[in-house]
């Protein structure tokens, strides 16, 4: 038999492609040929094949051989097609069983001694091949744990080639070696930081577990030491824990960042760039392969930008598009990746350069330009689209001396957060909504939602005088409505109408 076919996985994105693998033999001149859009990690396949093959003490086939990658418009990356490739060519002459292979995903790179090596991506490929119908993919030693995350499709780990071939009938001594294992480390993010260690800022944490229970963005200004960073790092405890589908796709983009992925971990993943990130850093990028951002590895989770005016104004305006969609698309030359990026965004600002404007007994030195162009580094559609806009104050010696501790616990809010988004998921059953704050606010503002003109008068007045945008207005009515879902009421009433403008614009009703 001259031409053999198997399978393997292409991710554009954490979307997973499957590729039929061809290889076909010819009595032209002797060589080796990959054909298909494969870059240039994958076209020196050729070599490592070659060499893995004759190492493994497998007979590579003497005539030229061709390999085919189909689709072939779809541009394939990196060294992960080794195996699928060398199965393929072994096929072409019997030396392992052509209707195995058939039937079996196969994913991993090729050391020149024949050990399989691991590669990034794992998780999201072997998900892309059991969604197509796939019942068998084979994957190197070291992402065995990764793979089997994945329910409903059976999981081979291999160390060798050889091994690989042996399991397809091939008449091989399988040698012991020892396995490559994972050159990431898998990162022990510790436990997470509870909420009764937040002390004197009631108003505060009252605000955030208000974002929490409706996935409302949210802004947090304030002099240094106020404890914004310290509530924010405490969001990702009181929300809900991720489904099994939620933590699937979290771990998926952690496979695709190169880190070793071993459980499915339920907690709200939560992302802190540092304020010299690019723009790059903040979405993703990547000449040749899309690589995932921040905003990305913070899906399902938190972004947290500390310092927010000392970002470049393009890294923040990038934002703005996610916020709305809950994806990010990367286009580049050749291929368009396509990454969720669902997250809640927590802004932390100073009101000053120096920090200390408007603080009672500090000194501002800084002249009102520098404070009107500190302020303006934050561009208006950006600042719209926050939900919860909040002063918060530095915490009296008194209480920050007296050793109390907050009765309120992270335990005790995610109960609270829970509940709200149970009574919105009630709500919005047989929408593709869940949460309010992800609610069109033309939902909102018409039919049976709709509140009584007495109820929004206040907001009616402020749009009215153009204190806020139609669009603050809809989050206005979102947060309205969390604060009725954390009360345990049906529908807001004129004091939850209230809060929420205080929590938006500082403004009371």
């Amino acid at each position: 038999m001259s031409t053999a076919r198997t399978w393997a996985v292409a991710l554009t994105g954490v979307d997973g492609h499957l590729v039929e693998v061809e290889a076909d033999l010819s009595n032209q001149t002797p060589g080796f040929q990959i054909i298909g859009l494969p870059d240039k990690a994958l076209g020196e396949a050729a070599q490592r094949v070659r060499n893995a093959c004759v190492n493994a003490g497998l007979a590579f086939p003497r005539r030229r051989v061709t390999v085919n990658l189909s689709p072939a418009n779809l541009p394939k990356y990196g060294s992960g097609f080794d195996l699928s490739i060398a199965i393929a060519t072994l096929a072409t002459e019997a030396s392992v069983t052509p209707e195995a292979i058939r039937s079996t995903v196969h994913i991993g790179e090729l050391g020149l001694d024949g050990r399989l090596r691991p590669v990034p991506g794992v998780l999201p490929a072997v998900y892309a091949a059991s969604r197509a119908g796939f019942e068998r993919v084979i994957v190197p030693h070291a992402n065995a744990e990764e793979a089997r995350l994945v329910p409903g499709i059976e999981v081979r780990a291999a160390v060798s080639l050889a091994e690989v071939a042996a399991m397809h009938g091939a008449d091989v001594e399988v040698a012991k070696v020892e396995p490559v294992s994972a050159r990431i480390a898998e990162i022990d993010d510790g436990e997470p930081l509870d909420l009764a260690e937040v002390i004197g800022q009631d108003e505060a944490v009252d605000a955030l577990i208000t974002a929490a229970a409706g996935g409302h963005h949210m802004m947090l200004s304030g002099p240094p030491g106020a404890g914004k960073t310290m509530l924010a790092r405490r969001l990702p405890g009181i929300l809900p824990p991720l489904t099994e589908e939620e933590a699937l796709e979290v771990a998926a983009i952690r496979s695709l960042t190169g880190q070793h992925v071993t459980r499915l971990d339920a907690l709200a993943p939560f992302e802190a760039p540092h304020h010299s990130a690019s723009s790059a850093a903040l979405v993703g990028g990547g000449s040749r392969v899309a690589r995932p951002g921040a905003i990305v590895r913070a899906h399902r989770g938190v972004l947290f930008l500390d310092e927010t005016p000392e970002f470049q104004r393009v890294a923040l305006d990038a934002l703005r598009q996610p916020l709305e969609s809950g994806r990010i698309e990367l286009s580049r030359s050749g291929f368009t990746a396509s990454f969720p990026a669902r997250f809640q965004l927590i802004l932390a600002m100073n009101p000053c350069p120096c920090g200390n404007y408007g603080v009672r007994g500090a000194e501002c030195t800084c002249p009102p330009m520098a404070i009107r162009r500190y302020a303006g580094r934050l561009s208006g559609p950006l600042r719209d689209r926050i939900d919860i806009d909040l002063q918060v104050a530095r915490v009296a010696a008194s209480r920050a001396a007296s050793g109390e501790r907050s009765s309120l616990t992270s335990a005790v809010a995610r109960q609270r957060v829970t509940a709200a988004r149970a009574a919105a998921q009630e709500r919005w059953r047989g929408t593709p909504w869940r949460l309010n704050g992800e609610v069109p606010g033309a939902r909102l503002r018409q039919g049976d939602l709709r509140l009584p003109a007495a109820v929004r008068a206040p907001l009616d007045r402020a749009l009215e005088r153009g204190t806020v945008t139609l669009r603050a207005y809809d989050r206005v009515l979102r947060i309205a409505w969390t604060l009725a879902d954390l009360a345990g009421r049906g529908m807001p009433g004129i004091d939850d109408l209230g809060r929420a403008l205080f929590l938006k614009k500082g403004l009371l009703a």
